[in-house]
């Protein structure tokens, strides 16, 4: 293992970004704002873009190759931008040379990938970093400090869903294949708000998972976000995932969650993502109805013996990714001067306990039957 300079609070942090499409150019652009970090290296295959992005935010250094950006011994940071399959070999190579690691959701494919992952960020002890930049959001911050100064009592059950009406992303592309995405709707947007519910809940640990999973619409050629002939007929790549998944999670203190995620079903004609706590005492609920951002928030609980409902004003702007990755930065300075291991809790593995249980849904689904989900050391962050 490479062993690299130690940052301080004064030194800038070297960074190289994989990844041209969505995800990548959002870390780009978020590092680029942030002081104390410089993207120094960019990688990716389509050379328009490549050299597009490296005119326009003033990048030095292209490459082809992910490969050859992580070799290069004068970066502290890799981040990861590119489809699902490929988020682990570059995360192992970047961690066993010594750098720090950005992630986007989910960290792998599978929870044994994941598990490698985290184990090379221990071993190296640098910071391993995912994406979940949706309880970074003003509303969801709201709630946790809510929940911490009014608690509710003990929460015994919980919803969280990610629903679509047609928002099949990238009809044809890596999201509809099994081996490049590791799956469908539920590893793509109901991580996120299983990310939101554990994260507000406290992280509790999930056991077991009883779940469904369905592909209705997408093997028939409906449900895409963009128009075009059948799904399955076009681009090359198999509709191999599900479409609309359902599950039942149970933690090992006896509480329960239900989680939903689709890209396609009859139902709303957009976004609708939902996170709702019922507790002993009072409830909480997040709602989120196509990408709004005020009115999100709503109260539950008892005055005087009456039923009350209370809707905060909370408002809530953009820049969830700058947020997490501002995080990110931060842990990275603040740990470089402390005993080994400087980063303990920040290898990564809440996120391997997120796709423990991904994993478990998709094996409950094929199996028709519960499951228990492989236990990891769950760190609350």
């Amino acid at each position: 293992m490479t062993t690299l300079p130690t940052p301080t609070d004064t030194t800038e942090l070297r960074v190289g970004v994989v990844g041209l499409g969505f995800a990548g150019t959002t870390h780009l652009d978020a590092y680029t704002a942030l002081p104390g970090a410089r993207v120094v290296a960019l990688a990716g295959q389509e050379a328009g873009r490549l050299a597009e992005l490296a005119e326009t935010r003033g990048v030095e250094a292209t490459y082809a190759d992910w490969q050859d950006l992580v070799a290069r011994d004068d970066l502290d940071i890799v981040s990861i931008g590119v489809p699902n399959d490929l988020h682990h070999p570059i995360a192992m190579a970047a961690l066993e040379s010594g750098k720090h690691v950005f992630c986007e959701k989910p960290l792998a494919t599978t929870g044994d990938l994941a598990a490698e992952m985290v184990a090379a960020a221990r071993a190296a002890d640098r910071v391993l970093e995912v994406a979940y930049n949706h309880r970074r959001r003003a509303d969801v911050q709201f709630l946790r400090r809510e929940l911490d100064e009014n608690p509710i009592g003990r929460v015994y059950h919980a919803r969280a869903s990610w629903l679509r009406r047609s928002g099949v992303p990238g009809i044809d592309s890596w999201f509809t294949s099994k081996a490049a995405a590791g799956g469908g709707p539920l590893i793509d947007l109901g991580s996120h708000v299983l990310d939101i519910a554990l994260y507000l809940m406290g992280e509790p640990t999930v056991t077991a998972v009883s779940a469904v999973a369905y592909n209705e619409l997408g093997r028939a050629g409906r449900g895409g976000s963009t128009r075009g002939g059948p799904v399955s007929a076009r681009g090359g790549h198999a509709f191999d995932v599900e479409d609309f998944a359902n599950a039942l999670l149970r933690f090992a203190d006896g509480s329960s969650l239900q989680l939903q995620a689709s890209w396609a079903s009859y139902s709303k004609a957009h976004e609708d993502i939902e996170v709702e706590l019922l507790g002993a005492e009072g409830g909480v609920r997040l709602h989120v109805d196509d990408y709004s951002t005020d009115g999100t928030v709503t109260l539950y609980s008892d005055v005087a013996g009456a039923p009350t409902v209370s809707r905060p004003d909370v408002h809530v702007p953009a820049g969830h990714h700058q947020s997490v990755i501002e995080e990110f930065l931060a842990t990275i300075r603040e740990g470089a001067d402390g005993a080994a291991p400087r980063y303990a809790g920040h290898h990564g593995e809440y996120a391997l306990h997120r796709s423990r249980v991904v994993d478990a849904v998709y094996e409950s689904a094929a199996a028709g039957r519960e499951v228990s989900v492989e236990s990891t050391e769950a760190v609350a962050r």
